[in-house]
């Protein structure tokens, strides 16, 4: 399980339920985000209440509207149809997204929810919206694959998400369950064309999305014929599988439900994001010990993170005045 914390510093009960819990690891928002100094204190205490020194800290660090580490301490990057956008959109993908790289590990963030690769559709609720970087299939993958190679070159692990794909969505999980209508050849032809494309990154995050021709009961996270038979097997990704916040409204039942049904479907990990100490508690008291494969993904990631180059010059100022002069001034 991967838990947030309350505020911009640990209070004595949530060093004490970290402790208790032993979280594989954490995720940081806007919240946990006044300035550097205090944030790598901040990732330095969560990780000291657990077992291991190098457990994954998370951060939704996308650019555009989503995005927690903001001025006057972090530059504001574009959002994905921005960059898509830009004369040369792959070297501003992943110029944005080395940046990233480079502030999210000068505070100790080992892991990016991000890139995006759910499709832009005609009609479809603005969760996504700008957040994606189109249309095609095509484009989505290489622009995903030049974001996911910025981050990793910096040090820092992708998720991509929303696997197998959100774009379709005319509501937003966070307030209600989507109903994807497709049919199953439509869906494998566009929505999770990006996802097999990108299948060998280290980490993706689930859809809360329940897919009328796979699945008709269940959401994404929750299915275990969705996850065996499309997101392992057909799209053919074997990293971390992760799931979305598990107290959006979308999904159904108890947070402890919610989290043993996660797990059972065949999510390796399991997310809650608003560090509220009940809910965390009776998610803990619900998760057993992580599986041997998901061991070895994580065991995978990690070291796919430590195998960055570090010793490949890497020159921020030129780099950030690359990007501008591709964005012309477009942020």
């Amino acid at each position: 399980m991967i838990f947030g914390c309350a505020g911009t510093a640990l209070s004595e009960v949530e060093r004490d339920f970290f402790r208790a819990a032993n979280p594989l690891g954490f995720i940081l928002f806007q919240r946990n985000c006044d300035h550097p100094d205090q944030v790598r204190a901040l990732v330095a205490a969560l990780r000291g209440c657990v077992d291991s020194a190098d457990a994954p800290v998370l951060i939704d660090q996308e650019g555009g509207r989503v995005a927690r580490l903001k001025p006057p301490h972090w530059r504001t990057y574009p959002a994905a149809a921005a960059l898509a956008a830009a004369p040369e959109p792959r070297e501003a993908v992943f110029l944005a997204a080395r940046l990233i790289a480079a502030d999210l590990a000068a505070l100790g963030v080992t892991v990016d929810c991000a890139p995006v690769l759910d499709l832009v559709f005609a009609g479809a609720d603005p969760v996504i919206g700008d957040r994606a970087y189109g249309a095609s299939p095509t484009v989505v993958a290489e622009l995903g694959r030049a974001a996911c190679d910025g981050l990793l070159q910096g040090g820092v692990l992708p998720i991509i998400k929303h696997i197998p794909g959100h774009g379709r969505a005319t509501v937003d999980s966070h307030k209600v369950l989507p109903v994807v209508n497709a049919a199953g050849r439509e869906l494998a032809e566009s929505d999770f064309a990006p996802f097999r494309a990108l299948h060998d990154m280290p980490w993706a995050m689930t859809a809360h999305i329940v897919y009328q021709a796979l699945d008709p009961e269940r959401p994404a996270t929750l299915s275990r014929r969705l996850i065996a038979e499309t997101i392992r097997t057909s799209i053919g990704f074997d990293g971390v599988l992760i799931s979305d916040d598990l107290s959006m409204a979308a999904l159904p039942g108890t947070l402890a439900e919610r989290a043993k049904s996660a797990l059972d479907a065949g999510c390796d990990v399991v997310l809650h994001c608003n560090g509220d100490p009940v809910e965390m508690t009776a998610i803990a008291g619900s998760v057993g010990p992580l599986t041997a494969a998901a061991h070895r993904r994580l065991a995978r990631g990690e070291a796919r993170r430590r195998a960055a180059d570090e010793g490949t010059a890497f020159d921020r100022a030129a780099a950030t005045a690359r990007l501008d002069a591709l964005l012309g001034g477009r942020r």
